[in-house]
């Protein structure tokens, strides 16, 4: 990030001269759109609505209900739900052209398609009760996600649509909360049909990305670095980088380090005149205590509650004094995984510890060349993952 904020300022102190770095590529519209208009853009249909969790926390849901290629037919259509994974939003299924990117496959296919937001991102960062400037506000974790958004959602989605079962598809921190929410609340997973997992997390034991890092720093040091609200929100810098400074032919390398230095980086399999759009809306943000919680259970080497910090503190929550273990074995939805063979936050071999746990594993695949956001934006997902996603949809 520093380096790309010392070539911003040589790029400013040049008076933002377009041929030092390249020709100034076409900017893609889609980077300075909201979520709704993204999706209105290329022709389908949107509609906003507003959930709100048990906790007071206020969520952006966004639905496609139908495609542009089945549009005479507004009968009732299965369902599907979309959930992100960690510092993204549900402009990770939409931001590749409509042939590369999974929401719009699935809503020309027949699906009626529902985008979720984590609480703390960018399309669901309000509350009834507390002020995002506030600590209370960002008190959560991947847990409150487990327990109180991905409830609430689907509760909303059955009430608009009239139907009791959906097709669930997570891609990482999105598989980690389905993997919570369907082994703790069996009324929830009654609702699932099949549980397509994407890079699926539960332990990060071999995970080889600088996140892991961070759980060699203790949680107070941490809190000193990060502090103990927001951790990565998009901001007006990141904005910048995608439309004037990525968007410059030759500077395409660079920002791809920046964006992928987390997650992996495939630049054979990316569409790079989409990094605008991806830079334009991500990182979308999340909770410092979200990262601590990650950090804690690369220590413990699997996946359990949030420790609170004090036995005291851990009491109160789970009425013990250590945070307990999340039995991923308890889950019976039936589900479908694919992981990446390059994947720096999945590593294959945390992968194949959790395989063995999935009473109910209906299908596996390992794409051999895949990194870990290979399965939102790689141009050949369609062909390595999306069409056996819907072909399986079809035959359920």
């Amino acid at each position: 990030m520093w380096l790309l904020l010392t070539v911003t300022s040589v790029i400013s102190a040049f008076g933002g001269a377009h041929g030092l770095f390249g020709k100034l590529a076409p900017e893609s519209p889609e980077a300075n759109m909201n979520i709704s208009q993204m999706i209105n853009y290329w022709g389908y249909p949107s509609e906003e609505y507003e959930v709100i969790t048990e906790d007071g926390y206020i969520l952006g849901i966004y639905r496609i209900p139908y495609g542009k290629k089945n549009s005479e037919n507004l009968g009732k259509r299965p369902v599907v739900f979309l959930q992100h994974g960690l510092l993204a939003s549900a402009t990770n299924w939409i931001a590749n052209l409509p042939n590369n990117s999974l929401a719009f496959i699935l809503a020309d296919a027949g699906y009626d398609v529902w985008l979720g937001n984590s609480r703390g991102n960018t399309w669901s960062r309000r509350n009834l009760y507390y002020s995002p400037d506030s600590v209370e506000f960002w008190a959560f974790s991947f847990d409150e996600m487990a327990k109180y958004d991905l409830p609430a959602t689907i509760d909303l989605i059955v009430q608009k649509t009239g139907q009791e079962k959906l097709h669930y598809v997570g891609h990482s921190q999105g598989t980690t909360i389905g993997f919570i929410a369907f082994s703790t609340n069996p009324t929830l997973a009654n609702r699932i049909k099949t549980f397509y997992a994407l890079a699926p997390v539960a332990t990060v034991t071999y995970a080889q990305s600088p996140l892991k890092k961070l759980s060699l720093i203790p949680g107070y040091l941490l809190k000193i670095i990060f502090g103990d609200k927001m951790f990565m929100p998009h901001t007006f810098f990141d904005q910048f980088l995608g439309t004037e400074v990525c968007s410059r032919e030759l500077m395409d390398l660079l920002c791809s380090n920046a964006l992928f230095i987390m997650c992996g980086f495939d630049r054979k399999n990316l569409n790079v005149s989409r990094f605008d759009v991806y830079l334009g809306h991500n990182p979308a943000g999340t909770s410092v205590q979200d990262i601590l919680h990650w950090a804690q259970v690369a220590r413990a080497g699997r996946l359990q509650a949030f420790n609170w910090g004090s036995p005291f503190q851990n009491l109160l929550h789970y009425n013990q004094r250590t945070p307990p273990d999340y039995d991923v074995s308890a889950m019976t939805v039936p589900i479908a995984v694919w992981n990446g063979g390059h994947d720096i936050l999945a590593d294959p071999r945390d992968v194949s510890m959790l395989l063995p746990k999935l009473q109910n594993l209906i299908y596996h695949k390992e794409v051999l060349p895949y990194n870990h956001l290979d399965f939102i934006w790689a141009m050949n997902a369609p062909q390595e993952v999306y069409n056996e996603i819907v072909s399986m949809m079809a035959k359920d």
